[in-house]
Formats: C-alpha cells, structure tokens, sequence
C-alpha cells in the first residue's frame, strides 16, 4: 500500500487537470446508474442522488472547494442548455395530444404554481423561517436560472434558492413516483405532468425513464412552470407581504 504522503502527492498532482473534476462527475454517475439499475431501478437509489452523495463525498473527503470543483466540471453545466433544447423532441411527437388538452394543462400549472408555492411558505412560517427565507423558498419548484432570478426580484437568498431547487428536484424525483402511484395515478400524461410541474429538470430526467409520454409532458411541465411563475410569484409575494 503507498504510503499516505505519496497519496497526498498525487492528488496534489491530478487536482491541476482541468479535466479530473469533469471526469470524476462522469465516473460517479455512471456508478450510480449501474446500482440504480442492479437494484431493480429503485427510488430511493435515484442516480441523481446517489452521485451528488459520491461527489460531496469526495470534495469533502479531499478538502477540495466547490468552485474549484465547478471549474473543471463546468462543460457538464454547458450541456444543460443542449440538453433542456433537446426535451423539444417528445414534446413534438405528442403536440397533437398536448394540443388537445391545452386547457387542463395550463389549469395545473397555474394552480401547481400557487399550491407548490403557498404550502411550502405556509410550513415555513409556521416553523417560524424570516421573511428572506420564505422568498428563497417560495420558487423551489422551478429549474434554478428561473428561480433564483425570481428570489432575487422578490428580496430571497438567491445562492439559498438554488440549494433548495436541487433538494426539491431530488426529493420529487425519489419519492414522487411512489406518492403517484399511492393515489392511484397511473396515466402517463399526469404523471410526467406532476414530476415536470413539482421537480423541474430532475423530475423531467425521472419521468423520462418512465416513458416517452411521461417525459414529454414533464418536460412541458417544466417550461411552463418556469413562465407561471415568473409572472405569478412575484406579483402574488409584493400583494401578500405589501398588505
């Protein structure tokens, strides 16, 4: 076994590749996958999840800080924006059937927006959060651009916002297909509706391996979430905290 200096040696050495952070992000997903398949495709072994934990794991284990991390990872944040330009394809091959349902669709999402919103502020406060803390909180449910945008407009933590979207995409993306299924919903069109509309880009990721249906839904979910909110939440938060 090499002793512990020479480990510190090479580390030392790999962490100036800028391409050791990219490559460690790969690595732990791919793991994570192979156990979210090997376990029956699980929820509570959510890939998504599985490699954040690896990589919190190791940033801590090895000392090493998020921006220096997010510097050599960062073509993977680069891709997000082909990757979310991609979700057009599902969205395409079912506009037909999205067409016809224009309606109750943008019923939800108006509605998801108010409810995703109001409980969770509602919870907050009763556990007595501040006024910032409720206005970080209040657009967990839309993908992280959007919502930190939205937090900083409406007097929230933006930097908080965003820890909270990534705790509410993964939260939805273990769970929400359980709870789905505990009420009986078994329509594709409604569950990838509800992963889309409660866990943004990580429920859309989900509802994907659910099916093609699901995914196309989820990801209209997301996109139009996205727009409610911007024009819904801030208008309803100055009402609110202004009256």
């Amino acid at each position: 076994m090499p002793p512990a200096n020479a480990l510190d040696t090479l580390w030392v050495y790999l962490a100036t590749s800028p391409l050791l952070h990219l490559t460690l992000t790969l690595l732990a997903y791919l793991a994570a996958d192979w156990l979210f398949r090997r376990s029956g495709r699980k929820a509570l072994l959510n890939p998504v999840l599985l490699s954040i934990l690896m990589l919190v794991t190791l940033l801590m284990a090895t000392g090493t800080q998020y921006p220096t991390y997010f510097e050599g990872a960062q073509f993977i944040h680069f891709l997000l924006g082909p990757a979310t330009v991609a979700l057009a394809v599902p969205l395409y091959r079912h506009l037909d059937l999205i067409r016809r349902l224009w309606l109750p669709i943008l019923i939800a999402i108006a509605a998801g927006a108010l409810v995703a919103a109001g409980s969770a502020m509602l919870i907050a406060n009763w556990l007595g959060a501040s006024r910032q803390t409720l206005m970080s909180l209040a657009p967990k449910s839309v993908t992280t651009p959007v919502a930190m945008g939205i937090a900083e407009k409406t007097g929230g933590l933006p930097s908080l916002t965003a820890v909270l979207v990534v705790l509410t995409g993964v939260l939805g993306a273990v769970i929400g297909p359980a709870v789905l299924a505990l009420v009986r919903v078994r329509d594709d069109r409604a569950r990838g509706l509800a992963l889309g509309l409660s866990s943004h880009g990580i429920g859309t990721a989900r509802a994907l391996q659910i099916s093609a249906l699901a995914g196309a839904f989820a990801a209209l979910a997301m996109g139009l979430m996205a727009l409610t909110s911007s024009f819904i939440l801030p208008f309803v938060l100055r009402l609110v905290y202004n009256n």
